[in-house]
């Protein structure tokens, strides 16, 4: 029973997050991207595309579900039943609120619509893959492309489908800039999101490799409460057998840990790598999202 309430929770948590993800997406677009024919690829962006080129006969919200519907239904025969209700659910939704929410300009300014609606895009589409959906669109397209082509990824089918969005907004908005701003939204889009789906606490990664590796080990556990995982690594040029020294800290005991090397082995031999994300002990807990 305790179970049951549990997927029920969950399952209500998640289409909320799907609706609220897809409401700021359509003042995204309702806003700041349709009003500007800022196009940053993607079925939504054809869709602003093909506004434009009908003079608003046909509106944005019918081109998403005449595109995204069939696709949806091809995609199903294709890739398999995986897709889920959550895609259907976003997909009529996003189609919803865009038709509802009032289409009104927020700015004339075209690097601050390019700016903002990117930052709203990403936060509407991070927050429905967060939730377990997706709108469609570029992501499906992009699967079933590389099904049914091979040799090309499904990251660049994506890329090509975009980037043909991107360059017919400046085709119909009849100059060079358009399809310029798009690409700004695009990117932003996609840092958004990745930020939404990572977070912010990024961590560092270092990797030491020292003739006092004991030590080094030993002082990090003392001073920063880290833990240290010592990997056995061989010099090449050497032969030898050497300790490599791993150590995953935030951001704010970097400083703190590289003096603390130079202290003991001004010699060592240090790699500093950014870790997105981190679960376990001392970091970000576990869980099944």
């Amino acid at each position: 029973m305790e179970l049951r309430k549990k997927k029920w929770f969950k399952f209500i948590v998640e289409y909320i997050g799907i609706t609220i993800g897809t409401v700021i997406m359509a003042i995204s677009i309702n806003m700041f991207l349709d009003p500007n024919t800022i196009a940053p690829g993607g079925v939504t962006g054809l869709a602003i595309v093909i506004k434009k080129v009908t003079n608003g006969l046909i509106p944005i919200d019918i081109t998403n579900l005449a595109i995204n519907i069939p696709l949806f239904i091809f995609g199903v025969l294709v890739l398999g039943k995986s897709l889920g209700t959550r895609t259907l659910y976003a997909t009529f939704a996003l189609s919803i609120f865009i038709r509802f929410i009032p289409n009104s300009i927020a700015t004339g300014d075209m690097l601050l619509a390019a700016v903002f609606g990117g930052v709203l895009m990403g936060i509407g589409l991070g927050i429905v893959f967060k939730a377990g959906g997706t709108t469609g669109g570029t992501d499906l397209a992009g699967a079933i492309l590389n099904r049914i082509f091979p040799a090309l990824t499904v990251t660049a089918h994506m890329m090509i489908i975009d980037m043909t969005v991107v360059i017919a907004s400046g085709i119909v908005g009849r100059n060079v800039e358009t399809p310029l701003y798009s690409v700004i939204t695009l990117y932003i889009v996609v840092k958004v999101i990745d930020i939404i789906l990572d977070g912010f606490s990024y961590a560092k990664g270092f990797f030491i490799i020292s003739s006092k590796p004991d030590e080094i080990g030993k002082t990090i556990f003392n001073e920063i409460d880290r833990g240290v995982t010592v990997l056995k690594g061989k010099g090449m040029y050497t032969g030898s057998d050497r300790d490599v020294l791993l150590c995953v800290i935030n951001r704010a005991q970097v400083t703190k840990l590289k003096k603390i090397i130079h202290s003991i082995d001004n010699t060592a031999f240090v790699m500093v790598t950014d870790i997105h994300e981190v679960l376990g002990e001392g970091f970000k807990e576990i869980t099944s999202e």
